[in-house]
């Protein structure tokens, strides 16, 4: 089993990868439910842990619909991580009537055959999810995994779909489904019996106090991380 950690800067990263962390997503404005983080942010996390960062590409926390202004901005910033020598990205776009917006990821996707992209949460915003990981794992040589809590609030209430979401990638060999969403050493393994992903995905669950503002739960981190499969 693979953990993934929200990391926010170089300390935290290194921090994390100390800790067993198998990846790490990093963010600015966590609060908005996370960001692009700046170029200097992404450098120095880039140039600081062994283990592989996601960098969130995300310019507003509106929604997942974006313009051609926009579109620019986040090819410029794909770009911007590209030659800082990282390859992963965390990614999502929908269009207007909530499905992914293929037209936006193919424009992605084209900077680079070489990124490693996870498409986020806005996959929760689908009703469909289904249907919609069908259109994702067309491009499944790029989107490597999905982070989502099965169209639920959290992995609690969507652990069935995930089970369903699990299954569905391994038929199809597409993305792996990574269950993100009010995941806590408490829950974990309850969710895990249920959906049998082989990667998770935390945030506040291995924080002190469940806060951004402070530093990882060392016991907590113990804990997840030597979870076995």
């Amino acid at each position: 089993m693979s953990i993934e950690v929200i990391v926010q800067n170089e300390q935290e990263a290194i921090q994390a990868e100390k800790m067993g962390a198998a990846r790490l997503e990093l963010v600015s404005s966590i609060d908005e439910g996370g960001l692009t983080p700046s170029f200097e942010t992404i450098k120095q996390v880039l140039n600081s842990v062994t283990v592989p960062v996601q960098v969130m590409i995300r310019p507003h926390s509106r929604d997942f619909f974006y313009s051609d202004s926009e579109m620019n901005t986040i090819i410029e910033d794909v770009k911007n991580v590209l030659n800082l020598g990282g390859h992963g990205i965390v990614f999502g776009a929908l269009t207007k009537d909530y499905a992914i917006d293929e037209q936006a990821l193919e424009k992605v996707i084209a900077v680079s055959d070489q990124l490693d992209i996870t498409f986020h949460r806005a996959f929760d915003e689908i009703d469909d999810q289904l249907y919609a990981y069908r259109a994702l794992a067309n491009y499944k040589k790029q989107v490597k995994r999905i982070l989502t809590s099965g169209g639920h609030v959290d992995c609690l209430r969507g652990k069935n779909q995930l089970r369903k979401l699990v299954e569905l990638s391994k038929e199809m060999e597409g993305p792996s489904i990574l269950c993100g969403g009010g995941l806590t050493p408490t829950n974990i393994e309850e969710i895990h019996q249920t959906v049998r992903a082989s990667e998770y995905h935390l945030g506040s669950g291995v924080r002190k106090n469940g806060s951004y503002a402070e530093g990882f739960d060392k016991e907590v981190m113990q804990q997840v991380t030597e979870m076995k499969a």
